[in-house]
């Protein structure tokens, strides 16, 4: 295993090579499956180094996988999460086709649909999905009742909800219908359920909610419950 640079735990060794998530590579550790150098080695805090230390699980050499990059249109009613005890749709569920491990890039909850993005390269991951990068998530909501400009103008300046107060969004009226209003907000945030929140602290609730948008990287027309790779032009325009 060459890939990366620096010494790394080993749990996140295995998680950058694109192999795993870190809670797996935990599981695979300490189950005796995971050797350095040919040894076994049962610390998933122990340090290692990609570029010099022969890491193998199961007796097979750790190899980069090759890089994937996929969005997802996420249907209502499916869990943003690997496996359901009650045997509810998740997203994996939609990925049949995808050879290769791959994670979700944050969450959206099971009420919510729209652009979720996957990726087995765990670095690149946690630069969208980390609050200190601010990368722009975009949603579509329908909420009742109409929202006020007043209620507008709360959003656009920052809340304060039960966990610290919010960044200012970027709002935009779309129209009112009946007694709804259809809005889109722009947040540089990922806390849960954070736009469902944000509303009901201006008096509203969510109707419909709907991920338009995570940067440049657009849902646009992919059908419900597709998957398709990301563009070059989308991943330079996220740092990859």
């Amino acid at each position: 295993m060459t890939s990366g640079s620096g010494k790394k735990t080993l749990d996140r060794a295995l998680s950058r090579a694109g192999l795993c998530s870190r809670a797996v590579a935990r599981q695979w550790i300490l189950a005796g499956r995971v050797r350095v150098n040919g040894a076994p080695a049962l610390d998933p805090e122990r340090w290692v180094d990609p570029r010099r230390d022969a890491l193998s699980v199961d007796g097979r050499p750790v190899q980069e996988r090759e890089r994937v990059y996929l969005a997802l249109h996420k249907p209502v009613g499916v869990l943003t999460s690997r496996t359901d005890p009650g045997g509810r749709r998740t997203v994996y569920d939609l990925l049949g086709d995808v050879d290769e491990w791959v994670a979700p890039v944050g969450r959206l909850d099971r009420d919510t649909s729209g652009l979720l993005l996957f990726t087995n390269d765990s670095d690149w991951a946690e630069r969208i999905a980390g609050p200190d990068h601010r990368v722009a998530k975009t949603y579509r909501a329908k909420v009742a009742p109409r929202l006020a400009e007043e209620a507008l103008g709360r959003l656009r300046q920052g809340l304060v909800l039960d966990d610290g107060p919010t960044r200012p969004a970027l709002v935009t009226k779309v129209r009112d219908a009946g007694g709804t209003t259809i809005v889109e907000l722009t947040i540089t945030e990922g806390r849960n359920r954070q736009v469902r929140r944000m509303l009901r602290a201006v008096g509203s609730r969510v109707r419909d909610l709907k991920r338009i948008a995570i940067g440049p990287v657009l849902l646009g027309d992919l059908p419900s419950g597709r998957v398709r790779a990301l563009t070059r032009e989308e991943l330079r325009s996220l740092g990859r």
